[in-house]
C-alpha cells in the first residue's frame, strides 16, 4: 500500500517480541514448509480466489518467490495479489524473513518500488469481489531502501480498518516507524507481536519501532463492507487471516514462522 507519512527509512528489521511468560514453552510452527504452496492460496486482483496468474507465487530452491514474468505481467496493471494462508489466527508471533530482488515490474506504481508486507487480521478472501486490490487488514509494510536517501520499514498500513494510538483513533492511512534503513537484496527478518484486539507491536533489533492497539474496522472506507457484513457489523478486529503481498516489486520469503500465544489470565 502507499505510505503517507514523511519520515521514509527501511532498517533491518528483527521486530523482536516483548517476552510473554505464556508463550515462552509454545513451539515455532512453520507456515511455509519449503517445497510448495501447501496451505497457501492465491487472491489477484482481476482473477478468482485460488488462480495463481502467471504463476505469481511460487516456489524455487526452497524460497517462496514472487514473480512478474513478462508473459503474464508485458505491465502490473494493477494486479495486486495476496496469497493467503488457510487458517485465520489471533494471539500470536509471526516471523518473516524476506528480501527484494531485481527490477520492479513495469508499470508498477512509484511508491510500490521495493514494497510490500504481510497483512495480518485480515478478511476472508472468499468473500473479496474479483476487482478488489486489497483486503481489509492491517498491513506490517516491508520497504526498501532507494540508493540515497533514507526510507522506514515495519510501517502500518490500514486497508479498510483503523487503530487506536495514543488512545485516539488514528485514521492516517500509513505511518511511519522509526526504524533505520536497509538497502540492496539482503535477509531482513521481521517479528510482528499481535495480542487480538488489544496490541500490536512491531520491533527492530529488540526495539519498539510502532506500536498501536484496538484494530478495527472502518465503516466509512469501501474495502471494508464484504468484512463488516460477515461480521454482522462488528467492527472490532479479534483475529483474521495473515496474507503475503504481491505489489510489483520481485520478493522473496524463505521463512514464515507462527508462534501462538497463550489466552491472557483469567479468560
Amino acid at each position: 500500500m502507499p505510505f503517507c507519512r514523511a519520515a521514509i527509512a527501511c532498517g533491518f528489521m528483527i521486530l523482536v517480541a516483548a517476552a510473554t511468560p505464556a508463550a515462552a514453552d509454545q513451539p515455532w510452527r512453520q507456515l511455509f514448509n519449503g517445497r510448495d504452496l501447501d496451505g497457501w492460496t492465491p487472491k489477484i486482483r482481476g482473477t478468482a480466489l485460488g488462480d495463481n496468474y502467471g504463476d505469481t507465487f511460487r516456489v524455487e530452491d526452497g524460497v517462496l518467490k514472487v514473480v512478474y514474468d513478462p508473459a503474464a505481467y508485458p505491465t502490473f496493471d494493477h494486479k495486486y495479489g495476496h496469497l493467503f494462508f488457510k487458517e485465520p489466527f489471533s494471539r500470536y508471533r509471526l516471523r518473516i524473513e524476506y528480501r527484494f530482488t531485481g527490477e520492479q515490474c513495469a508499470g508498477g506504481e512509484g511508491w510500490a518500488f521495493r514494497n510490500s508486507g504481510v497483512m495480518i487480521h485480515g478478511e476472508d478472501p472468499a468473500g473479496m469481489p474479483i476487482e478488489k486490490d486489497f483486503p481489509a487488514s492491517i498491513e506490517v509494510q516491508f520497504l526498501g531502501g532507494p540508493e540515497r536517501g533514507e526510507r522506514t520499514t515495519a510501517n502500518l498500513c490500514t486497508p479498510g480498518t483503523n487503530v487506536v494510538m495514543d488512545g485516539k483513533l488514528f485514521t492516517t492511512h500509513c505511518t511511519s516507524s522509526k526504524s533505520k534503513t536497509c538497502r540492496g537484496d539482503q535477509w531482513v527478518t521481521v517479528e510482528i507481536e499481535v495480542d487480538g484486539h488489544r496490541k500490536v507491536r512491531h520491533l527492530v533489533d529488540g526495539e519498539v519501532v510502532l506500536e498501536y492497539e484496538q484494530p478495527q474496522l472502518d465503516p466509512k472506507d469501501d474495502r471494508s463492507k464484504e468484512a463488516l457484513a460477515a461480521a454482522h457489523g462488528e467492527k472490532r478486529l479479534t483475529g483474521g487471516t495473515i496474507a503475503l503481498q504481491s505489489e510489483s516489486h520481485p520478493i522473496e520469503f524463505r521463512k514464515v514462522e507462527i508462534q501462538l500465544l497463550d489466552p491472557p489470565a483469567g479468560e
